[in-house]
């Protein structure tokens, strides 16, 4: 029988903790232990619409797990499939996804469920007024997410990810060239200790959302070009399919998330692979 933990969620600042039953944020193992949602908190959109943002603990040191959508990972109502990720990487990950809901969501609210390692976690996102976020500016410095082009001279993504932010295709047996070019507004976090600041001033990180087969990269952590932005890698497939690749945008803040949203952007990018060619 599986074990269902409903988890309530509070914020101090923009941190989510966890109150009641088997914390999700109590000390993690190197595998066996389940993954449960994150949520955030939501922000509003120009058109009137908001967007809940949302994240995931993964609360195993090494183990990633895998979760297709469907009764172990659903969000409801109007799921299963909302745009989460079914690839979990071990350990806290900020800001994975958003889910634009209409103007007049008002007192309703979505459940993000997940089953791992037998153990199931609830998780309702809403509304809710102290839950308001700003991902795009931090008050006290200004401070506002690096700046992503996936051509040299394509439009700018910046803080939460919205939609696809590119599309590629390829073949299970060339490594597919990724390209990015990643920019800040260069303010220093901690202005007592520069040193804190990491150079070039954005770290990017590439990872698998979702997808059939195994990704390796070159790099997951290419160089940023000091010179013009540019960083570059390539990811090779294992199996044919449709994929989605996370790519995650730190500034000088270093670590994703915790305490502050505004500093760190994250995109998603379409791949689809077909399978290569056979040899005769």
């Amino acid at each position: 029988m599986r074990n269902i933990i409903t988890v309530a969620l509070i914020v101090i600042g923009s941190c989510p903790l966890a109150m009641g039953g088997q914390l999700p944020l109590e000390p993690s193992k190197q595998k066996g232990q389940n993954v449960t949602a994150a949520y955030e908190g939501w922000y509003r959109n120009a058109d009137g619409t908001f967007s809940l943002l949302v994240g995931y603990f993964n609360r195993n040191h090494d183990e990633t797990i895998d979760i297709p959508i469907g009764t172990d990972n659903r969000i409801e109502p109007g799921g299963p499939d909302q745009g989460q990720p079914t690839h979990f990487l071990p350990r806290r990950n900020w800001g994975v996804f958003s889910i634009r809901v209409p103007a007049d969501f008002g007192g309703k609210q979505l459940t993000w469920t997940l089953t791992a390692h037998g153990q199931t976690t609830e998780i309702p996102m809403h509304l809710k007024k102290d839950w308001e976020v700003e991902p795009y500016e931090e008050k006290a410095q200004k401070n506002t997410p690096p700046r992503l082009r996936f051509t040299s001279g394509g439009a700018e993504q910046q803080g939460p990810p919205m939609g696809s932010s590119a599309s590629y295709e390829g073949t299970t047996s060339e490594p597919m060239m990724l390209e990015v070019w990643a920019m800040d507004d260069g303010v220093i976090v901690d202005p007592f200790r520069p040193e804190r600041a990491i150079d070039p001033p954005v770290k990017l990180i590439w990872s698998k959302f979702r997808g059939p087969g195994e990704v390796t990269f070159e790099s997951s952590t290419p160089e940023v070009s000091k010179e013009d932005g540019s960083a570059s890698t390539t990811a090779t497939f294992s199996e044919a399919g449709d994929y989605i690749l996370r790519l995650q945008a730190n500034d000088n803040s270093g670590n994703g998330g915790g305490g502050s949203q505004c500093c760190w952007t994250n995109a998603h990018v379409e791949v689809t692979i077909s399978p290569g060619n056979i040899s005769q």
